[in-house]
């Protein structure tokens, strides 16, 4: 008995000396359950919004002069939604959209919604033969591959698959500097063949007119040639599930094809009301959105968020213009700007004096995406911004796309060096390379579930089910192919890239695409492309390339404008370095499976461009 006691005591005091650790942590987070998710189309969005806030300002288009209330808005596209019945636009019908940002894509955008038809949004930087692909990928058969049954995709009982391609195509002659006109003048105003696509049945001119194709004003004329197409919009409005696809954004992959990724009413309507919660927007506010419509950030982060919460919105020009959104914020008294670290460095660089009636006092908030922020820069946000609210965030392309997003109550620091909380209605883990969630603070693969998430991409099963996994509970999880980690608060910060994505100024910038571009060049045997970091954009790109045996080397504008004839131009190479040259070892370095180590290139290229410098 004496011994039990002394045993007892010895374990008490070494309690003291020795306490128990702390049960781990890990890294699985989830968003609050409230408020609860709106279960509605975007058609009845807009509906309810113009009952609440008919007469106030909702667009606001300084460069075009157009200024919609949400009334406005509601009957503009309910008379573009007429135009595109008259047209033989069906439940399921891709219809494209190609133009800067102006108020006519705003009404496509709802009209396509309201009459149940499945926008494609396309990128305004595209070359004719990336847009070809574009709306021919947007066609075909649809395929799908079997998720559980919570998050069943539709299949092709949703779709109309009678035809390849989008079935009508929305465009501008031009797109600021962006001439157009060549696409025209091959498809011309009712196109027999894209690609291999044989259903572009017609191009419309959004803007303006352009020779003999016809205009959005006809669209809207033949809406209104006859009274039964009131009668059929109200049928077809009323046949609308919020689960239905309206939307394919493309972003692109590791095999350097875009992926069409396909976002429902659903995931539009709710992810957009939650951005603006966290930027606590109030119909008060007045929103100042340079990014492009073509893009999430416009598109819902900044239209869509405005109209959940009864804002107004402001779209300084048609493409970026600094000097637009300084005027703009001054003009319209905003409350609230958007953009990537590179459209606030060029805001902040704006040459000359500014407006006489520049005034920043009312601006308070808005979101900062795409890329980190340097601390300068931020600085320079509150000190010559007023932006003290400003909120950072994180998201993608397949959730719709928000997933973290800060309080404008953060602290700097927390702002600075996170990307905020999960969204309500989301859940995320972060796991290592066996899948496994891993402890707070320690790194891994983010995940992603929830409400928000694609139903898959569109006509490509195989990238869906590389992208998604099922776990034992029946819940379907994002691959992010971004490496992060989560603090005891579950605050996020992103610490790196699985995707070996080049970001230039926010844009994603995918590798493969331009190493098989230059690989085509008869002079070049291989090339490898990495990221090389800039002052201005963060990163942009820098190739490696192996010469043919025999063949002179190419200069670099040679090579650089190889490579714009089939790619955008951010996407030629910045810098090129050529192994057995300038210092650069001859000989490429792989892995035991024969991949290129990307990681030496990496500091090959920061030894070489020392050099240059010296």
């Amino acid at each position: 008995m004496t011994t039990t006691r002394s045993v007892q005591r010895l374990q008490q005091t070494l309690s003291h000396v020795q306490p128990a650790s702390a049960p781990v942590q890990w890294s699985i987070v989830a968003g609050p359950t409230e408020p609860e998710l709106l279960d509605i189309t975007l058609g009845e969005l807009l509906t309810i919004q113009a009952l609440q806030y008919g007469n106030y300002e909702c667009l606001v288009f300084p460069w075009t002069g157009a200024r919609w209330t949400y009334a406005n808005l509601k009957e503009e596209s309910e008379r573009l939604a007429l135009g595109m019945l008259a047209m033989g636009i069906q439940k399921g019908d891709r219809v494209g959209i190609m133009a800067g940002n102006c108020e006519q894509y705003i009404s496509v955008f709802f009209a396509a919604a309201r009459v149940g038809a499945i926008l494609v949004v396309l990128n305004n930087t595209y070359t004719p033969s990336e847009l070809h692909y574009a709306l021919d990928h947007s066609g075909n058969s649809q395929r799908f591959i079997s998720p559980p049954p919570k998050y069943k995709l539709e299949g092709t009982n949703s779709i109309n698959p009678s035809y390849l391609g989008c079935k009508v195509m929305f465009i501008t002659p031009r797109i600021g500097r962006h001439n157009l006109e060549e696409v025209l003048q091959r498809l011309g105003p009712q196109p027999k063949d894209i690609g291999t696509s044989k259903a572009l049945e017609e191009i419309v001119i959004l803007r303006g007119t352009y020779e003999n194709f016809p205009t959005y004003n006809d669209i809207i004329a033949r809406g209104a040639s006859q009274s039964t197409y009131n009668y059929m919009l109200q049928e077809r409005e009323s046949s609308l599930r919020p689960d239905d696809v309206c939307n394919l954004q493309f972003t692109s992959g590791s095999t350097g094809n875009p992926k069409a990724a396909m976002l429902t009413h659903h995931n539009l309507v709710n992810n957009s009301r939650f951005i603006g919660d966290r930027m606590k927007l109030t119909s008060f506010d007045v929103l100042c959105c340079p990014p492009p419509l073509f893009h999430c950030f416009g598109l819902v982060l900044g239209m869509l968020a405005v109209v959940t919460h009864g804002s107004k919105i402001v779209f300084p020009s048609e493409t970026f213009d600094p000097k637009a959104v300084i005027h703009a914020v001054s003009d319209e008294k905003c409350t609230a700007l958007h953009g990537v670290p590179t459209m606030f460095e060029a805001i902040l660089s704006v040459p000359g004096p500014k407006p006489a009636n520049f005034d920043t006092s009312n601006l308070r908030t808005g979101i900062i995406a795409g890329a980190p922020v340097p601390r300068p820069l931020m600085k320079r946000l509150f000190e010559e911004l007023n932006m003290t609210e400003y909120t950072s965030s994180y998201g993608l392309t397949e959730a719709s796309p928000t997933c973290f997003n800060a309080f404008t109550t953060d602290s700097i620091h927390t702002r600075l060096t996170t990307v905020g909380k999960v969204l309500p209605h989301a859940r995320a883990k972060i796991v290592d390379a066996k899948g496994n969630i891993v402890p707070v603070g320690q790194r891994g693969e983010l995940l992603m579930a929830g409400y928000q998430l694609t139903k898959g991409y569109w006509n490509n099963p195989e990238k869906t089910a590389e992208t998604f996994v099922t776990d034992s509970d029946g819940t379907l999880w994002l691959k992010t192919g971004d490496e992060a980690s989560f603090n005891e608060q579950g605050y996020c910060t992103i610490t790196g890239r699985f995707k070996d994505i080049i970001i230039r100024g926010g844009e994603n910038i995918y590798p493969l695409e331009i190493e098989e571009r230059l690989t085509a060049h008869s002079d070049i045997e291989l090339a490898s492309v990495i990221a090389i970091p800039d002052q201005k954009y963060g990163e942009v790109v820098g190739a490696f390339i192996q010469l043919s045996t025999g063949k002179t080397r190419p200069s670099d504008e040679d090579l650089r404008r190889w490579t714009r004839e089939t790619l955008g131009r951010h996407k030629a190479p910045q810098y090129i370095f050529v192994f057995g040259e300038e210092g650069v070892s001859s000989t490429v370095p792989i892995t035991g499976s024969g991949k290129v180590r990307k990681v030496e290139l990496r500091a090959m290229a920061t030894e070489a461009l020392a050099k240059r410098a010296q």
